[in-house]
């Protein structure tokens, strides 16, 4: 009875080792080139939005182009999502789709995210530097009329809260980079295009 039991223990012993080294050995010998497939969709934009876009200016300066785009996240149509990563504004619009547009943002230590609304509408708007942009620039000048000189451009969307905008540019060069104090530009086209899409109250998320 002893040497039976003595037996049994070394067969399971035996199992046990041969289990132990295969299943060593599927570990081991396990492809060494593959990999997991990387998701490149770091946000939720990303996700929503079916692919990240480049976030620098085209060749020649050139802004990045205007394009419709699907949409499949929560936001209803009428709201602007804005991604300072990939340096791109979303208006969504019905039927899963949405427009994006290349902006330019906030260069670094003027980077900004939340939730605002838009308070106020300007075509060709004055430009008053705020007081904190002037002790930077006392080289600015202290009122500036619209026109086609006026950094804010043709158009302006007014943030409230903030002392920010939505706005076109007069340096379209800088559309698809992080250049500005913190407002958000376009080209005077793509403002304009917005402008017209845009009513007071509409909901702005900036995403960082």
């Amino acid at each position: 009875m002893r040497r039976h039991i003595l037996t049994l223990a070394v067969a399971v012993l035996a199992l046990s080792a041969i289990s132990g080294s295969a299943f060593a050995r599927t570990r081991a010998t396990a492809p060494t080139g593959a990999s997991a497939p990387v998701d490149t969709c770091t946000n939720f934009l990303c996700r929503f939005f079916g692919g990240a876009a480049t976030t620098s200016s085209q060749p020649g300066g050139a802004a990045p182009p205007r394009e419709m785009v699907t949409y499949n996240g929560p936001y209803a149509p009428g709201t602007i999502i804005i991604s300072t990563q990939e340096r791109r504004l979303y208006y969504i619009l019905p039927g899963n789709q949405a427009v994006r547009y290349g902006v330019g943002v906030g260069r670094p230590g003027f980077e900004w995210s939340g939730m605002r609304t838009v308070t106020a509408k300007r075509e060709w708007p004055d430009w008053t530097p705020p007081s904190q942009m002037l002790r930077r620039r006392p080289d600015l000048p202290r009122h500036m009329a619209g026109g086609p000189e006026n950094p804010l451009g043709s158009r302006a969307m007014y943030l409230g809260g903030t002392l920010y905008r939505i706005h076109g540019s007069n340096e379209p060069g800088t559309i698809g980079t992080a250049v500005s104090s913190g407002c958000i530009r376009m080209t005077n086209e793509d403002v304009q295009d917005l402008y017209n899409r845009v009513r007071v109250g509409t909901r702005v998320i900036v995403q960082r």
